[in-house]
């Protein structure tokens, strides 16, 4: 490998052993055994080195799992399915999701990275969509894009944090399908925030 490509490895490398936010030049350097004024030179800082390695370990993890496609009979089975690998899958890679947690976090000073997330963001809504309709890419609404997708990840991200903040009382697949249910059944009867006390199948929500 030439420089370049040793310093994404020692950049994996860090990502993996110490994080995102506590990853320094130096680190970086003595990982890939290449020196600190080499990261400037490819990459032009640590910043844009770390985003690369990222996203090229995010783009790993997608092209290894696939949509962690579920099995089972019916729709709720491979529903909770899915959720049920997707829940392993952010105990095993722990180092990559905590990762993106502390990418999100130093985005909001960083306009260059945030970009870079947005757009990734919006290129997964119509991505994520498909692979719940099981249908190409190409062939997914905006609308779908817009609710399925934005849920999806609204999902991924919320199940992601508390499986890293409390792994013994993640929710399985089959309480988030239930808890979606129970989601449509208060729209339905028109439960929810701001609701009438004693309104829809649950007494409404507490604020």
């Amino acid at each position: 490998m030439g420089n370049r490509e040793d310093l994404l490895a020692g950049a994996r490398r860090c990502l993996e052993e110490k994080g995102y936010l506590r990853t320094t030049v130096r680190d970086i350097a003595a990982a890939s055994q290449v020196s600190m004024a080499a990261i400037g030179y490819h990459f032009g800082s640590r910043e844009a080195l770390l985003n690369q390695a990222l996203f090229a370990a995010i783009d790993e993890w997608s092209d290894a799992v696939g949509g962690l496609a579920g099995e089972g009979e019916s729709a709720e089975e491979r529903f909770a399915d899915m959720w049920d690998r997707k829940v392993r899958n952010f105990g095993e890679l722990r180092w990559l999701w905590i990762a993106n947690v502390e990418a999100f976090v130093h985005a909001q000073s960083s306009p260059e990275l945030l970009a870079a997330l947005a757009a990734g963001q919006r290129a997964a809504r119509p991505h994520v969509a498909a692979l719940l309709r099981g249908v190409p890419e190409s062939e997914v609404a905006e609308a779908d894009a817009r609710s399925l997708g934005s849920v999806q990840i609204a999902l991924m991200t919320g199940v992601m944090v508390q499986t890293l903040t409390d792994p013994e009382q993640a929710p399985t697949g089959r309480e988030l399908a239930a808890g979606l249910r129970g989601l449509a059944a208060l729209l339905d009867e028109g439960g929810g925030p701001g609701a009438a006390p004693g309104s829809g199948t649950t007494g409404g929500w507490k604020s």
